[in-house]
Formats: C-alpha cells, structure tokens, sequence
C-alpha cells in the first residue's frame, strides 16, 4: 500500500472536547445512547439498542436523508441479519448480484456455502436500505434528530455528554445555517459517522495505518449510451460501467498510475470524463451526473473501538477501499454485534462488569470486532493491489488467477468476503439475545 503510516488521535483535549469529569454533576441522562449518525449502520444500531430496552437518540447532520447509493451489495452474512429481524421483508425481492470478486477477478460467492439460502450476493441501493432502516428504527422508538452536529464531547463520572449544532435555513433565505446549540447527556455515545468520524477525533482515539495512494473515480451519469464492463484492464486504466435500472450508468475509471488527490469535494463530471476517455476511448461528457465520488486505497482502524463511555462503529472504526461491498457489509455486521450488548449493559445484564463504563460485554464487542475488522482491511488490501495495479501487477494476476482455480482457495477467500468465515478461528460467545432465547 501506497501513502506514509497514519496514526491520527484526533485533535488534543481541551476544555470543549474533553474537560475533566465532574463527579459531582447531576446524574440524570437525557437518553441512554447517543448514536452519531443516520447512515445504514447507525440506524441499525439504533433498531437494536431498542430491540435490548435502550433509550436511544440519532444525531445526523444531513437535513434530508441522502439519496445516493454509494454501496449496494449485502453478503451472505448480513443478508442473515436483515433476515432474522424481519427487515429482508420489509425490502422486498432483491435481485442477485451475480458473481462476485476479488480485486477484480472472477470468484463466485456462492462457494462460501453452496447450500445457504443466501449464499452469493444481492443488490439493494443504499438509499433504500437506509429508509426502510430507518422506518423499523423509528416504529421501535429510536428518536432521530436530522440537522444536528456533534461539536464536542464531555465525560463525567457516569455519563457523557455531546453539544451540538443545529442546521436550518437561514434567515435570509441564503441557504443552510447553524439555527441554535443544545447538549445531550446519555450513559453511552457510539460514533458512526463515517471515515472521517468527528466523534472520532473528538474523543481522542488513536488511529494506525496508510492513508491511500492510488484513487479511482466513479460516477452515476443519465444521458449515456455506453457497453458494459467489468473491472476492464486496458493500456491505460481500469474501467467498471454498469446501467442501472432508472437508466442511469454507474462508471468507475482508475488511470494506471494516478495517485490520490487532496480533495475537499468529489470530483466534476469533466474530470472523471476526461479519464474515461483517456482510459476507453468513449465520451461520457455530454451526460448529466447524477453522482460524483472518488475513493482511495486508504487503510486505517481504530486501535480501540471502546474508549470509556465513547465507542466506534463502522467506517468511523475502520477506513477501506469500498471494493465489492466489504465496507457496508463490515459496518453492518459491527452494528449487530455492538446492539445487544451495548443495550445489555444498559439495561443491567452485565452483571460480572466493574463499577462505571468498562464492561466485559463491551470488551467483548472491541476484540470481536477489531480481529475481524484487521483482517477485512487486510483482504481489501491484497485486493486494491490486485485490482489498481498497473502492468506491474500482470504476473501477480496470474498466479492468483491460478490459485482461484483450487476449490478449497474460493472457499476460503468466498467466506472471508462473505462474513462465513471469522469465526473459523475464534468461538465467539453468543450475544445476551440469543443467551436467553
């Protein structure tokens, strides 16, 4: 991996980040969590801690909910937990995925477990997911507070608190605003905002890894009539197009070579035509963008994801390259994991956990967790050489390509992507749930 180690521990305490806790201070909490962020994960972390008894309050700084799909594949083993919490119903038929991947070659996902129902891939945009999330979230009590950002943290003795900002339109009518601040107190507060966490930095966690090196660029465009590829490696680059159903095109261009920009916003559609062109000879310019992103080969987890009474999920626990749905599929299965018992401690099942934040259960959730997270980044990374390499990577394909010709190989590297196979190594105990059922 490209890019010098990282090891961000977020801005250094101060009297607005993290004052000195007040034993003293009145005891009363406003919610039992607060949940930093309305995305996929957030929000199903939010369903669970209300499924386990938790009070339990989202704050999301987007006004509207978002209506991009940046990832829209779920693997066998979280399509498993959409089921078991009546979610695949409440989403309806979704298609299969076809085939899967890794770094670009060929692998059937189906080869984890040939004979599970939900073995392969399936898709479903983001913003879909993210809707009927939060519909089931809401319906079961979750309180989620659009416009609202986190702006500082505060630890007390027996709680944490969060101030935040709230947007809104501003008086003049020139746009989004800060309209007010607040506070709110809970016993817990759990980051999922994204890899560039602000809960994240706030509190302090220390972070190790690479930032990315090499970047690609990808696009949903209307107004385009191109052939479809799949991960094509051309003289120049690497191409991904694929039509959606509303007719739309999703491109994915990699200039062989190109490293990743400093960016403060996605990329202009001129810009990602500019590399389609140079890449397959096409002109995707004259097209109306209805999406622009780049992402990068970045890889970096949190050394922690339990600090006190603040913890991590999600990208804002571990930041990957977004390849085959790995990432969506990691937060997902971080939020089914963290729910029960987070709400467990809460609600007093965790009777073999010391006085104050530490817990054994959350302890459980941090080492659980952190292994499979490790060991996700490292698959990604093997990955984003395989698929962004330029010429120099031609012998590597190869003999990896002759190495997904050997079953137990597949099998292997199908459940890995598929969330089948962390428990190979580790008996990892049953959540407080399924304890008692």
């Amino acid at each position: 991996m490209a890019g010098a180690p990282n090891t961000e521990a977020g801005p250094a305490p101060g009297p607005e980040a993290d004052p000195a806790p007040d034993p003293s201070a009145d005891t009363a909490t406003d919610t039992d969590v607060v949940v930093v962020g309305a995305g996929p994960v957030g929000l199903l972390l939010a369903g669970e801690l209300r499924l386990g008894g938790a009070r339990v309050t989202v704050l999301e700084q987007l006004t509207e909910p978002t209506t991009e799909s940046r990832a829209s594949t779920l693997h066998t083993r979280t399509m498993e937990i959409l089921e078991e919490r009546g979610l695949l119903a409440r989403l309806g038929t979704l298609p299969s995925g076809g085939p899967g991947h890794f770094g670009g070659m060929r692998l059937d996902l189906t080869a984890a477990d040939p004979g599970h129902r939900w073995a392969g891939q399936w898709k479903c945009a983001q913003a879909r997911l993210e809707s009927v999330l939060h519909d089931w979230a809401t319906e079961l009590g979750a309180r989620v507070l659009r416009g609202h950002v986190v702006t500082g943290l505060r630890p007390r003795a027996d709680r944490i608190e969060a101030g935040f900002a709230t947007l809104g339109a501003t008086a003049r009518g020139t746009g989004t605003g800060t309209t007010g601040t607040g506070l709110l107190s809970a016993s817990y507060l759990v980051g999922c905002d994204g890899e560039r966490s602000t809960v994240r930095q706030l509190a302090g966690f220390e972070v190790a890894g690479q930032d990315g090196g090499l970047e690609m660029l990808r696009a949903d465009v209307a107004g385009i009539d191109i052939p479809d590829r799949r991960f094509e490696r051309l003289p120049n680059g690497l191409a991904t197009a694929h039509r959606w159903p509303d007719g739309s095109t999703r491109v994915m261009v990699h200039v062989y070579g190109s490293g990743a920009a400093r960016r403060t916003g996605p990329p202009s559609l001129a810009e990602v035509a500019a590399a389609w062109k140079l890449v397959t000879g096409e002109d995707i310019g004259a097209g109306t963008p209805v999406w622009l992103n780049a992402f990068d080969n970045t890889s970096l987890q949190a050394a922690r994801y339990v600090k006190g009474r603040v913890l991590l999920a999600g990208d804002a626990a571990h930041a990957q390259m977004p390849v085959g749905g790995q990432a969506l599929n990691l937060g997902l299965q971080d939020a089914a994991d963290l729910g029960p018992k987070l709400a467990a401690r809460i609600t007093g099942q965790d009777p073999a956990a010391p006085d104050g934040a530490g817990s054994a259960l959350l302890e459980s959730y941090h080492a659980t967790r952190h292994r499979i997270g490790a060991a996700t980044l490292t698959n990604i990374q093997a990955q984003a050489r395989l698929l962004l390499g330029g010429p120099e990577v031609d012998g590597l394909r190869a003999v990896f390509g002759d190495l997904l010709t050997i079953g137990p190989a597949r099998r292997h590297l199908a459940r890995a992507i598929s969330g089948l196979g962390h428990a190979d190594t580790t008996t990892e105990e049953p959540t407080p749930r399924e304890a008692a059922a």
